[in-house]
């Protein structure tokens, strides 16, 4: 199924629906949830998903799985989709948060696969073993780290996603705590007990967040310099120690990254 409303065909008796969607540069899918579980992956550029309590930049050839009844924004960035909406009570497994992950050659031609099907596929043979390869794959996925945590108070969370828009190196404590109407002392340890970490360090990984879409069309060091940056190989060495590769790596989309505990339960 190609550019589908998943509405069309969420009442079809499938554990897995694929559905590949094209859309234009810079589409916002305003918020809202699903009743199945989404495996989202960009063919192409790159997706900001939003929750309420996060942001997760997924990187081209990447992919993230939002739990069902989770309500969420995406902004697509020249993002060509391919997704499988998954009944829950197939998927004991899912994370509980949004979570992204690699998606090495199989996976991503079983994908391409899968989207070719009709909604009411064959549930024997070729297309009902893709359905289920397709979900062993998913389980064996390894989370990797392209998330911040957004505060569950509403001035907390204002600060955060207004710096995620427009991320500025200049930007310091100080000046948060002013816009709360709190001492420096006594903001730094809210947001500390709220995010777990403190504000600079936050506002240092959103930053390198928002370097993946600009990666796009940019090159290291240009993408550096306008993150405040001192050098290309400070850039360099922040993004690797966050993401476990360099920033050159996305311009080739290329996979990879550090071996982390699959998904799947243990003994699953």
């Amino acid at each position: 199924m190609k550019n589908v409303p998943l509405a069309d065909v969420d009442h079809v008796d499938r554990v897995v629906l694929p559905i590949g969607t094209d859309y234009p540069p810079g589409h916002v899918l305003d918020w809202h949830e699903h009743r199945r579980a989404q495996f989202l992956y960009g063919a192409t550029g790159v997706m900001v998903v939003d929750t309420a309590d996060g942001t997760w930049t997924v990187p081209p050839e990447r992919a993230v799985l939002i739990p069902a009844a989770t309500r969420h924004r995406v902004r697509m960035l020249g993002v060509s989709t391919r997704s499988l909406y998954i009944e829950p009570d197939a998927v004991p497994w899912w994370p509980a948060t949004c979570t992204v992950v690699d998606v090495p050659p199989l996976l991503r031609e079983l994908l391409l696969a899968a989207v070719e099907f009709e909604p009411d596929y064959s549930l024997s043979g070729r297309e009902a073993v893709i359905a289920a390869l397709l979900l062993h794959e998913i389980s064996e996925r390894a989370p990797l780290p392209f998330h911040v945590g957004i505060p569950a108070s509403a001035d907390l969370a204002r600060l955060c996603r207004a710096y995620l828009a427009a991320p500025d190196a200049g930007v310091t404590n100080a000046d948060w705590a002013a816009g709360t109407h709190m001492s420096e002392r006594a903001f730094t340890r809210r947001f500390r007990v709220e995010t777990g970490e403190s504000p600079a360090v936050w506002r240092a990984r959103a930053r390198l967040l928002a370097a993946v879409p600009l990666l796009r069309t940019a090159s290291v060091s240009e993408v550096g310099g306008r993150l405040g940056y001192a050098s290309p190989a400070a850039f360099t060495a922040a993004f690797t120690r966050a993401f476990g590769m360099p920033p050159s790596r996305f311009a080739a989309a290329g996979a990879g990254g550090t071996h982390r505990a699959p998904l799947r339960r243990a003994g699953r």
